[in-house]
């Protein structure tokens, strides 16, 4: 495989979804969206696209469930971009002000999501991040153009005029990938949420998916008019992750902690018509 990627084996469909694990807690993210996804029917390729940091054999279950796991590294950017993006400059510069970031955020992490565009292999893919669930087969997505996005609404109306890249439609090439590396680490580029901020000014005509297939977790108590289980497609928990031990927000989004457990391990996970509505949780 070009590009510096290393796959544990050859691609077997043209299509592929794929999330990226740059450290141990995505590990744990990843295995409850692989068996999401496996669960979905999809007939895609699911490919756990991974740095050096995570070490293949940490990924086993991933493989089992039928992951196609790749190797690859963090992008080549220069020293002074990567000061910039680094954890403690990056919040400063941007802080968080509507949720917390859990400690194993690294920023400079984010924009290896471009790597997605070197899986030449494939002739469409749907990105979704690790700490996302698929709910219901999002497959008609492959036929979407490049490049299509959710707004990142979990707040009010206003948030629609943003996109959230948890989940986003791309069609690989290796000189598309060579022209967004040379389009972000520009002098003095400062990306301010990173790969989102940067995708959003690349892709400025991007194509708006339904918020259902890139639902926000903070949804679920900020606009809960907006929240029907039978639409969402695609549940992502931003801001606060479910496996985070203590977690600030345990009370207020319990049931979604739980349903993500249920994918995490091996248990039954429940029927969408069998979910709680924000109304009825207490």
């Amino acid at each position: 495989m070009s590009g510096g990627l290393n796959a544990d084996r050859p691609a077997q469909s043209s299509r592929a979804y794929v999330t990226l694990v740059t450290n141990a807690d995505y590990v744990l993210g990843a295995r409850a969206l692989v068996r999401s996804l496996s669960l979905s029917g999809t007939d895609a390729d699911i490919v756990v696209l991974h740095t050096g940091a995570v070490r293949r054999e940490e990924l086993t279950s991933h493989a089992a469930l039928g992951a196609r796991l790749v190797r690859t590294e963090l992008l080549p950017t220069s020293d002074a971009f990567n000061q910039r993006h680094s954890r403690k400059n990056q919040h400063e510069a941007a802080p968080f002000t509507k949720g917390e970031k859990p400690h194993f955020h690294t920023p400079l992490d984010n924009f290896a999501k471009l790597r997605l565009w070197q899986l030449v292999e494939y002739d469409s893919i749907v990105f979704i991040d690790a700490d996302a669930l698929v709910l219901q087969n999002c497959d008609l997505l492959f036929d979407y153009p490049q490049f299509c996005a959710a707004p990142n609404v979990y707040e009010s109306l206003s948030d629609f005029h943003r996109m959230n890249s948890g989940v986003f439609t791309a069609k690989p090439s290796a000189e598309a990938f060579e022209a967004m590396l040379a389009a972000l680490d520009q002098p003095d580029a400062f990306w301010r949420r990173t790969d989102q901020t940067f995708l959003q000014h690349y892709f400025p005509d991007w194509h708006g998916l339904p918020v259902f297939y890139n639902m926000l977790q903070y949804v679920w108590f900020n606009m809960p008019e907006l929240w029907d289980w039978q639409d969402i497609k695609i549940l992502h928990f931003q801001y606060e992750k479910p496996w985070q031990v203590p977690h600030p927000k345990v009370t207020q989004l319990a049931p979604l902690i739980d349903l993500w457990k249920c994918y995490a391990g091996d248990d039954h996970v429940p029927a969408l018509q069998d979910l709680p509505s924000p109304g009825e949780h207490v």
